[in-house]
């Protein structure tokens, strides 16, 4: 008999082996659920936090950036002295280039009595300031003492709208614009503001800075530029935006162990979903195992005995995805606006789907060595 012609009767097989003993298929999907959701959970927030890393650096208006030797990522970085800027402007094919000013301090609440960390970015014009501006407006940063922070931080930093003081040091800061989703992978809240206030706030020299932003002139050559720029200053490090976006992931999710972390929740998610699914699926096979054998006896080939073991575990795989999901893109919604959101694309799902399905298939293996062994012959010696 075609396989065509089959397929509605395995079906109709896999679908009543499955349904029979509903509160193992309740079981089978609470092992799928729990652990595509887990590996979800990690991968979205390794998805999170991989944008979280380079999101300074995607929003900043640089072909190259000017960074001190050895910069593993954008928050783990030297100073630079300042001059270099003057001999990357003398270097043909530059356009522009914009001094940027970061570090660490400490914010104190306007109670006076507690500070929480906070990271410092200050910069001119034309560099690397604040978007998603929700309140307030990059000229009103000119103002005295005036910072920009994400609404997602105010708890954090005891304030709870536009015109509220803190202190950063011995010197008040005030809310003078709010943005909106400008998370930091540390939690360490960003605080905007001009670049001699940050200079001031961190207590560093008038001409210093952390990196030079190039902008380089129309029509002319990145590389070329670059490799004038690193004979112009060969103690500092001239990089492509690309280049830091990837040094910086490297050393965030890898170099410090962060990623493998996530990496392996993810995998131990996946290992402990296949193993309730093969334990339901071979059990379920052993409780089957006379109409089996009743069905090799009447002349059913392996195939065909196969094949319904794998559609049951395929119904498995897509009931169990389709509840997993739903779950996974309303945490997702959940955590949109918390300082660890987790991330959900198109391709992040399909991903999932096709693991889902793998997972079942590979469970069903154990099902299908006791369906090999069966002797058409037990059936008579009922």
């Amino acid at each position: 008999m075609e396989l065509g012609r089959l397929t509605p009767i395995i079906f109709t097989l896999a679908s009543r082996n499955l349904f029979h003993d509903r509160i193992r298929l309740v079981a089978t999907l609470v092992g799928i659920v729990f652990s595509v959701v887990l590996f979800t959970v990690q991968l979205g927030l390794f998805l999170g936090f991989e944008r979280m890393i380079t999101t300074m650096i995607d929003h900043a208006s640089a072909d190259l950036w000017i960074a001190p030797a050895d910069t593993k990522g954008f928050e783990a970085t030297a100073l630079l002295e300042g001059r270099e800027r003057f001999r990357a402007l003398a270097v043909p094919g530059v356009a522009d280039v914009t001094p940027v000013v970061i570090g660490f301090t400490f914010w104190r609440k306007p109670n006076g009595k507690s500070q929480t960390p906070v990271f410092l970015i200050g910069t001119t014009p034309g560099g690397l300031q604040p978007w998603n501006l929700i309140e307030g407006n990059l000229s009103d940063l000119s103002t005295p003492q005036a910072v920009a922070v994400d609404r997602s931080y105010f708890d954090r930093l005891g304030v709870a709208e536009i015109g509220d003081y803190g202190e950063i040091g011995d010197k008040k800061a005030r809310v003078a614009a709010v943005t909106k989703g400008i998370r930091s992978f540390t939690t360490t809240p960003y605080v905007f503001m001009p670049l001699d206030r940050a200079r001031a706030y961190l207590g560093l020299p008038s001409a210093s800075a952390t990196y030079f932003l190039v902008r380089i002139a129309p029509g002319a050559s990145v590389n070329e530029v670059r490799q004038r720029l690193q004979a112009a200053l060969p103690n500092l490090e001239v990089i492509t935006s690309d280049e830091f976006r990837r040094r910086s992931r490297s050393y965030w999710l890898f170099g410090t162990g962060a990623g493998a972390a996530l990496f392996g929740s993810a995998l131990l998610g996946i290992a402990v979903g296949t193993v309730i699914v093969a334990q339901t699926l071979y059990s379920s096979t052993k409780d089957h195992l006379s109409e089996f054998a009743t069905l090799r006896a009447m002349g059913s080939s392996r195939r065909y005995l196969y094949l319904t073991i794998l559609w049951q575990a395929l119904l498995t795989a897509i009931i169990g995805f389709a509840i997993a999901a739903a779950a996974s893109l309303g945490l997702a919604r959940l955590t949109a606006e918390s300082a660890l959101p987790i991330v959900m694309t198109p391709g992040l799902i399909a991903g999932l789907f096709v693991l889902t399905v793998a997972m079942s298939i590979v469970s069903a293996i154990s099902a299908i060595v006791v369906v090999t062994r069966v002797d058409p012959v037990t059936v008579l010696a009922r």
